[in-house]
């Protein structure tokens, strides 16, 4: 095995500063500060978080907010919430529409009853106009008008 390859493991304390929790263990971090416990001297390392604060292991919500990160969410989540009570969804917007709907098909055979004699006024109002009788052509046609029609036809046959 190679030498002066591999870290220096140190004993060391994490202290979790927003519970007071300490775990004791070996790390390669370092620290200045240092506390005996059991009578061995080790390193102690500050941490924010740990396993005994954090929401995920404890089940409580505790959270340490120095940028009011956490009050800004909760500001926006109960504005969307008070916003999307105000909206109607489409199920809100079908149904209203169904009510109307309803409403003109119960109110539709009134307005049926006033058009009606509009329309009539109007047809009586309008002109009438006479169909002229036309008269038949007689069946048989004479001999000496079939020829006329057919002489120029009969002409132009020759000259070509």
């Amino acid at each position: 095995m190679k030498s002066d390859i591999h870290p220096q493991v140190n004993n060391v304390v994490f202290v979790d500063t927003s519970c007071g929790a300490e775990f004791i263990t070996t790390s390669t971090l370092k620290s200045d500060e240092t506390r005996v416990v059991d009578g061995v001297e080790h390193m102690v390392i500050n941490v924010e978080i740990s396993s005994a604060s954090h929401p995920f292991y404890t089940g409580k919500q505790v959270l340490l907010d120095t940028a009011r990160r956490v009050e800004k969410f909760e500001k926006r989540a109960a504005k969307q919430a008070e916003a999307a009570e105000v909206r109607k969804g489409k199920r809100a917007k079908a149904a209203k529409r169904a009510e109307d709907t309803a409403e003109e098909t119960t109110e539709a055979p009134k307005a049926k009853k006033k058009k009606a004699p509009a329309a009539e006024v109007a047809t009586e109002e309008a002109p009438v106009v006479e169909e002229a009788k036309v008269e038949e052509a007689p069946a048989e046609t004479t001999e000496a008008e079939t020829p006329a029609v057919e002489e120029p036809k009969a002409e132009e046959e020759k000259q070509a």
